[in-house]
C-alpha cells in the first residue's frame, strides 16, 4: 500500500515486529531494554515457530561462553573459516557484522533476561577448513522449567510429536541412556523413575511436560522472559499488509480476533516470520522439484512477511548454493491415511554416522557420506538425483544395515535394544523393509538388485580395513564424532554382516530456507536495485542466509536469527529509521 497522506492508526509503536520465533522475540526484548514501544505480533496462538521444534542448538563464535566451557573460540578463527567454506559467494559484510556482533548479543541477552546457553565442548563444526571448531562454537539453552510460566505455558508450541515420549515428555540426550535401559545399573533405575515420576506430576497440571530442553526451552526462556518484561504479544494477528508513506513503512494492517487494525511504527517493521518454506508460489519457484513434498516448519509458515515484502518492491535471494537447508526424514504412514497424522523423523546423528550403515540411491549405489551433516547429506541426494534424470518420487534415498546394527543403534523411529515384537510392528506398518538377503531388500525397496550387490561388495572390502576411499567417511572430526568411538580403526565404518537386512527410505525436507529477503548488515531490506526501504528490517528466516545456501556448523540458522533480531533492535534504537507518524489513538491492538 502506498499512501499519499498522513495515516489514521488504531495504535502507534515504536517498533512493530511479525513473528514470535527466536529473532522476533529476540528483537522484543533488545527493544524493550532499550525503551523503545515494542508490539509483537503472532499470527498463530503460540509463540515459539520453529525454534520450538528444532534442536536449539545456537551457532555463535568467540562468546565467553567457549571459555567457561574450555574451549575458547577466536572470532579471527571463525572469520577464516568462513572465508574457506563461503568463499566468494558474497555477503561478507553481513557476515562480519554477525561475527562482531555475536558475543556481544550472546552477552546482553544473559544480562537482561532468563535466555541462557552453554557452549557445548565438543561438538564440531559441519565442515573442515582453517578455523574449524571442535567445540565452543555450538550453544545449547539450558533446561527449562516450564512450570513458572503456570497456565501461560500453553502459549509454547510443543515439539515434534516424534520427539516426545509417553505422549508429551521431553528428555534430555543426558537422560537417554537410562531410558533405553532402566534395568542395566541401580543409577539408571533411579533416574529412570525420577524422570518419570516428574512427568506424571506434571501431566495432573500441564498438557505435557515441563521439563523443556533444545529448541523448546529456548523458545520458552524467550517468551518468560518477554512475559516478566510486559512486552505485548498479540497471538492470531497475521500481517495482511505493509503501509508505506513517502517511501517509507510506516506500519502494517493486521487481522484480528475483533477484526482488522492499522498499527503505526514510528521506528519501523520487523519482518520475522519464518521464511518462505510453505509458501507455494515461492516454494514452485526455488525449490528443486525432488524437495517439495516435505517439510519440517509448522503449517503456517506460509511465507507472509516475504511475500508482502516483494508487493513493495523488496528482493528476494535464491539462496546461493541452495535455497533450503535440508534434512534426510523417515515417515512412517499414519493408520487413519491423513498425511497431517505421520510420524517423520529427522534423521540428525543417531543412525546415519554410525558403523554399518549405507545409503543407496534406486540404483543401488552409495552417493555420499553418510556421516557428513543433514544438510550436505541431503545436498548429495539432490546432485545425485539432476546428475541421472530422477525426480520426485525416484529422489529417496534408503538408508540399509544388518540386524546387529537395528539392536546396536536403531533405525529411525526404531530405537536401540528394541524387541523383535516392536521391529516386526515397524515392519508391518511399512516403515522398516526386511530382507533375508540383499536380493530381497533390493525387491522390496525397487532398487536394483545387481547394483546394491556390488555396493556392499565393494564397501565391505575397504570397511574391513577401516577405510571408504569413495566418500573418505570418517575422515572429518564431525564424522568421527557422531560415529562410535568402540569402533576402531574408524568409528565410521564396519562392514555390513550377514542378513536379515533392514532399510528405511529417507526424502529431503527443508528445515529452513536460505532463500529470503535482501537485506544489509543492519537487517535493513532492500529493493530489487539494492536499495535500502526505509522502515522495513528482516531476521530470521525471512531474510536471505548469510552463508549464501553452506550450512557450516550446527545452530547456523538460530545464531544469525538471534544476532540479527539483536542487531535490529540496537540500530533503531540508535535512532534508525526514526520518523513521525500522527493520527495515532490509544488503541490497543490485542488484549
Amino acid at each position: 500500500m502506498n499512501a499519499a497522506g498522513q495515516q489514521d492508526w488504531d495504535e502507534e509503536v515504536d517498533l512493530l515486529i511479525f513473528g514470535a520465533g527466536a529473532a522476533g522475540m529476540t528483537a522484543a526484548l533488545v527493544a524493550d531494554h532499550e525503551k523503545l514501544k515494542v508490539l509483537l505480533c503472532e499470527k498463530t496462538g503460540m509463540v515459539g515457530g520453529i525454534t520450538s521444534t528444532s534442536g536449539g542448538t545456537t551457532w555463535v563464535p568467540g562468546t565467553k561462553l567457549s571459555v567457561e566451557a574450555g574451549v575458547p573460540d577466536s572470532v579471527d578463527d571463525a572469520r577464516r573459516f568462513l572465508e574457506s567454506v563461503v568463499g566468494a559467494r558474497g555477503g561478507d559484510e553481513a557476515r562480519e557484522a554477525f561475527l562482531q556482533s555475536g558475543p556481544q548479543a550472546i552477552d546482553e541477552l544473559a544480562r537482561i533476561s532468563d535466555v541462557k546457553f552453554v557452549a557445548a565442548a565438543a561438538h564440531p563444526d559441519y565442515v573442515s577448513g582453517p578455523g574449524a571448531a571442535y567445540g565452543g562454537r555450538a550453544l545449547v539453552p539450558a533446561p527449562f522449567d516450564a512450570r513458572v510460566l503456570g497456565q501461560a505455558f500453553a502459549r509454547v508450541r510443543p515439539p515434534r510429536k516424534e520427539f516426545m515420549g509417553l505422549g508429551g515428555m521431553m528428555v534430555a540426550r543426558s537422560d537417554l541412556s537410562a531410558l533405553l535401559a532402566p534395568f542395566a545399573s541401580l543409577a539408571n533405575f533411579r533416574r529412570t523413575l525420577a524422570v518419570l515420576g516428574r512427568y506424571a506430576m506434571d501431566r495432573l497440571r500441564y498438557p505435557r511436560g515441563t521439563q523443556l530442553v533444545m529448541g523448546n526451552a529456548l523458545a520458552a526462556r524467550l517468551y518468560y522472559s518477554l512475559r516478566k518484561r510486559d512486552i505485548e504479544v498479540c497471538f492470531d494477528t497475521p500481517l495482511v499488509e505493509l503501509v508505506r508513506e513517502n517511501g517509507r513503512v510506516t506500519g502494517a494492517i493486521v487481522a484480528t480476533p475483533g477484526g482488522s487494525r492499522r498499527i503505526g511504527a514510528r521506528r519501523g517493521v520487523v519482518l520475522a516470520t519464518g521464511g518462505i518454506t510453505r509458501h507455494s508460489t515461492l516454494r514452485n519457484q526455488l525449490f528443486p522439484a525432488g524437495a517439495r513434498g516435505l517439510s519440517l516448519s509448522p503449517l503456517t509458515h506460509t511465507g507472509d512477511g516475504v511475500d508482502r515484502a516483494r508487493h513493495i518492491g523488496a528482493n528476494i535471494e535464491d539462496g546461493g548454493d541452495s535455497p533450503g537447508l535440508w534434512m534426510p526424514c523417515s515417515i512412517q504412514r499414519a493408520r487413519n491415511g491423513h498425511a497431517d497424522d505421520d510420524s517423520v523423523w529427522p534423521h540428525i546423528i543417531l543412525d546415519r554416522a554410525k558403523p554399518g550403515l549405507i545409503a543407496v540411491n534406486g540404483r543401488g549405489e552409495r552417493f555420499v557420506n553418510e556421516s557428513d551433516s543433514y544438510h550436505d547429506f541431503v545436498m548429495g541426494m539432490l546432485r545425485d538425483a539432476q546428475k541421472n534424470g530422477a525426480t520426485g518420487p525416484r529422489v529417496p534415498a534408503h538408508l540399509i544395515v544388518d540386524a546387529a546394527f537395528i539392536h546396536e543403534y536403531g533405525l529411525g523411529l526404531l530405537m536401540p535394544g528394541r524387541s523383535a515384537g516392536r521391529i516386526a510392528g515397524f515392519e508391518r506398518s511399512g516403515y522398516l523393509v526386511k530382507g533375508n538377503t540383499l536380493a530381497e531388500l533390493a525387491a522390496k525397496l525397487q532398487v536394483d538388485a545387481a547394483g546394491l550387490a556390488r555396493t556392499v561388495e565393494s564397501y565391505n572390502r575397504a570397511a574391513a580395513e577401516g577405510k571408504d576411499p569413495a566418500f573418505e567417511r570418517g575422515a572429518s572430526p564431525m564424522n568421527r564424532f557422531n560415529g562410535d568411538a568402540r569402533q576402531q580403526p574408524n568409528p565410521c565404518i564396519r562392514p555390513i554382516g550377514a542378513g536379515p537386512y533392514y532399510a528405511v527410505t529417507v526424502w529431503p525436507a527443508d528445515l529452513a530456507c536460505s532463500a529470503g529477503l535482501s537485506g544489509n548488515a543492519n537487517g535493513e531490506v532492500l529493493d530489487q536495485a539494492g536499495r535500502v526501504i526505509p522502515g522495513l528490517f528482516a531476521c530470521g528466516n525471512d531474510l536471505a542466509s548469510i552463508f549464501r545456501g553452506t550450512y557450516p556448523g550446527p545452530g547456523t540458522t538460530l545464531g544469525p536469527a538471534i544476532v540479527f533480531g539483536w542487531r535490529i533492535a540496537k540500530h533503531v534504537a540508535r535512532g534508525g529509521a526514526a520518523h513521525e507518524t500522527r493520527g495515532a489513538q490509544a488503541v490497543k491492538a490485542c488484549a
